[in-house]
């Protein structure tokens, strides 16, 4: 690409791209759902340990994490009751990270407004009566976990901003200075909690004089389909991919923009998978998922945005081959060690990818391959489905490709995902290498004249 065509593009980017990508990644909306679900991460990590703990592929283990038992209580159910009580509170938890963050962004108490939140959720959230001669009621984990993000979603939003509108309007009761800062908050939360607490009280009576069943089966009917075309299928996760790619590339954090609005729904699908898998039923014919979490962070995006390990390593043959130049030699170590475990900013910034039109093809079309390959190997059973087990990001590939599948197709998969990516980043970080030497050498040139 000529440097007229490339100021152009650049031009473009700036004046068109920019502005859009600034303020999608200040809507204080997807901020807050973003900071709401990270707020649920290391629970989520918490849990995934224990369920790889009660199915780790060797039957020795198994058998006798399933046989060996204390009071009749097996150890496969102590790992399972760990599993719920932190993955299978992913909705709980989200509805209290959402409406905190988006309480705190407009400088109001967050810890109220979640706890409020959590009373709002657990009011619309239908019980489970048990029948007995004095019946008890207790919550499904099922409306708990992913099942009721969408609700705790919303919930989040509604709550936030409602708490929010009362206590920047004045609408509280304020306490004399010298109550302690505490009891003076939960004073305050008194009105904006009367009122949120009562909307979604009204709500479930609506549901359950007229029959409707509960909001949350409701949505799920009502976003399944809509919703399914963006984190279900090929399609959908293609142009997401796109779209993370393109604002990384002006500089946003893409993941950060589009991935707030459907990590949810991805999270939903790992957590199906989870179910399926703990019930020894994880395959396509009993409504297991492709595209999960899992999915997106252990095949698509090795290496970061862009699926830049590719690139990293592509950076580190020149440089063996001797035909890298010197600020690719300086980048080889500074990007490859972190790359491997999925930390690529040294590389975004220091190569670099932002707004560097060179590159903005591989950077897109790199882990859209990750996304075809890994697909078509899940839907033909070449590679099994990812287990609802959510490695920790910074996990390296080959070891996270085992994990996240429970077999070594997994690992396999991601080899060959890095191959190809090597393979499609290299002939554009060639040209990137051409112009660095070209540079390179007329700085000596200069220098010796």
């Amino acid at each position: 690409m000529d440097n007229e065509k490339q100021s152009g593009l650049n031009a473009f980017i700036e004046k068109r791209l920019m502005p859009v990508a600034v303020r999608l990644g200040q809507f204080k909306p997807l901020i807050a759902i973003r900071d709401g679900i990270a707020m649920a991460m290391p629970l989520i990590i918490i849990g995934s340990i224990f369920l790889i703990l009660g199915s780790f592929p060797i039957t020795a283990w198994t058998d006798w994490v399933a046989n060996t038992a204390i009071d009749g209580v097996s150890i496969a159910a102590i790992f399972n009751k760990i599993v719920n009580g932190s993955f299978g509170i992913l909705g709980l938890i989200g509805a209290f990270g959402i409406a905190s963050s988006y309480a705190e962004q407009h400088n109001t108490d967050g810890k109220s407004a979640g706890v409020i939140a959590v009373a709002a959720f657990f009011v619309v959230t239908p019980s489970i009566m048990s029948g007995d001669k004095a019946p008890l009621e207790g919550m499904p984990y099922g409306y708990l976990g992913s099942k009721g993000l969408f609700i705790a979603i919303i919930i989040g939003l509604i709550t936030g901003g409602l708490f929010q509108w009362f206590i920047n309007h004045g609408i509280e009761i304020k306490m004399p200075d010298t109550v302690p800062p505490a009891v003076a908050k939960s004073f305050s939360a008194l009105i904006p909690g009367a009122a949120v607490i009562t909307l979604f009280g009204a709500v479930y009576a609506l549901f359950t004089w007229t029959g409707l069943g509960n909001i949350h089966d409701l949505l799920m009917h009502i976003f399944a389909k809509p919703f399914g075309v963006l984190s279900d299928t090929l399609g959908g996760t293609l142009v997401s991919i796109a779209l993370v790619s393109l604002f990384w590339f002006v500089g946003i954090h893409g993941a950060n923009v589009v991935n707030s609005v459907i990590s949810p729904l991805w999270l939903m699908n790992t957590d199906a998978n989870r179910v399926l898998f703990k019930a020894g039923h994880l395959d396509l014919e009993h409504g297991g998922h492709i595209i999960s979490q899992g999915f997106i962070d252990n095949f698509v995006y090795m290496g970061g945005g862009g699926a830049t390990l590719g690139l990293v390593l592509a950076i580190g043959l020149l440089v063996v081959m001797r035909r890298a130049s010197k600020q690719l030699e300086i980048l080889a170590p500074l990007t490859i060690t972190p790359g491997l475990f999925n930390i690529n900013e040294p590389t975004m910034f220091g190569l670099p990818i932002v707004l560097n039109t060179t590159l903005l093809i591989p950077f897109i079309v790199a882990p859209m391959i990750n996304a075809v390959t890994t697909y078509f190997a899940m839907k033909t059973g070449i590679v099994p489905l990812a287990t609802g087990v959510l490695v920790p990001w910074t996990m390296p590939p080959v070891l996270s490709g085992f994990l996240a599948t429970n077999s070594w197709t997994g690992s396999l998969l991601q080899l060959i995902n890095i191959v190809l990516d090597v393979l499609v980043y290299l002939p554009f970080l060639m040209s990137v290498n051409k112009q660095q030497v070209l540079e390179e050498a007329g700085d000596l040139t200069a220098d010796a004249q």
